[in-house]
C-alpha cells in the first residue's frame, strides 16, 4: 500500500501547469513534447492525484519543467499584476475610503454565517460531480429546478452508479442526515479569518496568515492552491514566494472562499475589505486568484454596508478587479447570460460552452462567471441564489456557500432565512479549527461583531 497524496505529487501538476500555461499566454509547446514524450501524462481531470503511480526518472523530470514552466513570461500579467498598488493603479473606479458609518449588528452577521453554510451544505453531496449528473439526480429525485437539499430516497440504483455522491459528504450532507454543519473547509478558513483578526487585528501580514495556518490548521484539510503553498513553507519558501513555487493552482477557487470575514468586518468599505483579502489571499494566489478574494470581499463588504441590492453589490466588487483582467470578464459574462436568458440552464450551458473544455472544474473563472451568473439571476433571493450556484455545476459547495452569505447579508437577519434552510443546521458547526468545535452560528456573529466593532 501506499499514499497517493492529491495536489502536490509533481507528475501530476506539470499537466496542470501546461494548461495554466495555455490559459495565461506562455509558450510552453517544447515542454509539453518534452514531458508527453517522457511518459508524462496530463493532468487528473477532477480528482486530485493520478491512479498509477510515475515511472521511475519521471518525478525529477517534473520538478525541473515546473521550473521551467515558472520561468516562462506571461503575456497576460500586463492586465493582470499580483502587487496591490498595480492592481489598484489598473483599476480607475476603485472605491473611495468607507466612513464605516454603517456597522452590522450580531443579527446580519448572524444571518451571513448561516446563509454561507447553508449553501455550502447544498453542494457538498454534489460536489464533483458533472452537470449532467447533478441535473440527472435532481430530475429523478423530483427536484429539478432546484428547490431544495439533495437527496438518495427514490433515486434509481443505476444512476446513482453512474454519479456517486462526493464520498466524504453523503453521509452527513443528504436530506435524510443532515445533523448540524459539518466541516468543510468551506467554513474552516472563515473561522480562520476571524481567529487571525482576534490575534492580529485589521493590520496583519501575509506571514501572520502562513503562522496562523502552520500553527493551527491541519496540513490535510487543505487542498489545491492552499496544499501547496502549506507544503512551500514547510520546505521552507517564504510568502508570497509561497504562491508561485510550483504551484499551478494559484488561479483557482481557494482564495476566493477565504474572503468573507474581511468582507464582512468592513461594512460600506469595499476598498478596505478588498486591501484585507489581498493580504489573505497572495500567501497562496497570484493574479486572477487574488482578485477573486478581493472581488468577493468587496462585494460583501457593500452588502455589509445594508444600503444596496444585489447587483450594487457585484458592481462594487468590479471595481476592485482590473477590468482587462479574465476574472472580469468572467464576471461580465455571468451577468450579461443571466440578463439575457431567462431560463438559468440555459445560462449554465452559455457558460459551460465558454469554459468546461479549458478550465478545471476548481478554476477561479468559471466559477466566478457562475456566482455572477446565479446572483443575478435570482435578484438576490437566498434560495434562488444558492439553488442556481449549486445547480451549475463546478466547485458546487464554495459556489453555494459565497451566495448564501452574501444573500444572508442582503436578506439583513436569521430569521428573514426561510426555516428549511436553517433549521437542519441545529446551531452547530463542526470543524477541525481549535476553539470553535460544535460552535453555534450565533455566537460566531457575536464574534465577528466584536471585530466589526474594534477601534
Amino acid at each position: 500500500m501506499s499514499v497517493r497524496l492529491t495536489w502536490v505529487q509533481p507528475e501530476d501538476l506539470v499537466g496542470h501547469e501546461l494548461r495554466q500555461a495555455a490559459q495565461d499566454g506562455r509558450d510552453a509547446g517544447d515542454i509539453g513534447e518534452r514531458w508527453y514524450a517522457a511518459g508524462g501524462a496530463p493532468a487528473p481531470e477532477r480528482a486530485g492525484a493520478s491512479a498509477p503511480h510515475a515511472p521511475p526518472g519521471l518525478r525529477p523530470l517534473a520538478e525541473e519543467l515546473l521550473d521551467e514552466l515558472g520561468r516562462l513570461d506571461s503575456p497576460s500579467a500586463r492586465d493582470e499584476p499580483t502587487e496591490l498598488s498595480a492592481i489598484r493603479a489598473a483599476c480607475p473606479r476603485w472605491p473611495a475610503p468607507g466612513s464605516r458609518a454603517v456597522a452590522p449588528g450580531p443579527d446580519r452577521l448572524h444571518a451571513a454565517w448561516l446563509g454561507r453554510a447553508a449553501g455550502c451544505l447544498l453542494g457538498k453531496p454534489v460536489e464533483k460531480l458533472p452537470l449532467d449528473g447533478i441535473r440527472a439526480i435532481g430530475r429523478a429525485t423530483g427536484n429539478w429546478p432546484l428547490t431544495t437539499w439533495f437527496t438518495a430516497r427514490g433515486l434509481p440504483a443505476a444512476l446513482a452508479a453512474a454519479h456517486p455522491w462526493n464520498r466524504r459528504s453523503a453521509p452527513t450532507s443528504l436530506a435524510e442526515n443532515i445533523d448540524g454543519m459539518p466541516e468543510d473547509d468551506d467554513l474552516n478558513f472563515p473561522l480562520l479569518a476571524l481567529l487571525l483578526l482576534q490575534r492580529h487585528g485589521p493590520d496583519f501580514t501575509t506571514d501572520d496568515v502562513a503562522r496562523l495556518w502552520l500553527a493551527e490548521l491541519p496540513a490535510g484539510r487543505v487542498f489545491t492552491a492552499e496544499r501547496v503553498a502549506y507544503r512551500n513553507l514547510l520546505d521552507g519558501v517564504e510568502p508570497p514566494d509561497t504562491a508561485r513555487h510550483r504551484n499551478p493552482f494559484r488561479e483557482w477557487i481557494g482564495a476566493q472562499i477565504r474572503a468573507d470575514v474581511h468582507g464582512w468586518t468592513h461594512p460600506g468599505d469595499p476598498a478596505a475589505a478588498a486591501a484585507q483579502a489581498h493580504r489573505d489571499a497572495v500567501l497562496t494566489h497570484t493574479a486572477n486568484g487574488v482578485y477573486g478574494a478581493m472581488f468577493t470581499a468587496a462585494a460583501l463588504a457593500e452588502a455589509a454596508g445594508g444600503e444596496t441590492d444585489v447587483h450594487g453589490c457585484l458592481a462594487a466588487g468590479l471595481r476592485v478587479v482590473p477590468p482587462r483582467s479574465r476574472y472580469a470578464a468572467a464576471v461580465r459574462l455571468g451577468i450579461a447570460a443571466a440578463r439575457e436568458e431567462p431560463d438559468f440552464d440555459t445560462v449554465v450551458d452559455r457558460l459551460h460552452t465558454a469554459y468546461a473544455a479549458t478550465h478545471h472544474w476548481v478554476h477561479v473563472l468559471p466559477n466566478a462567471a457562475l456566482l455572477a451568473a446565479a446572483l443575478t439571476h435570482a435578484d438576490g433571493d437566498f434560495a434562488g441564489s444558492v439553488c442556481r450556484a449549486v445547480s451549475g455545476g463546478w466547485d458546487t459547495d464554495s459556489n453555494g456557500a459565497t451566495a448564501g452569505s452574501l444573500t444572508g447579508l442582503l436578506a439583513g437577519r436569521a430569521d428573514a432565512l426561510p426555516d428549511r434552510w436553517t433549521a437542519p443546521l441545529k446551531n452547530r458547526l463542526a470543524t477541525s479549527v481549535a476553539g470553535f468545535g460544535s460552535i453555534g452560528f450565533d455566537t460566531l456573529a457575536e464574534l465577528t461583531y466584536q471585530e466589526v466593532r474594534r477601534p
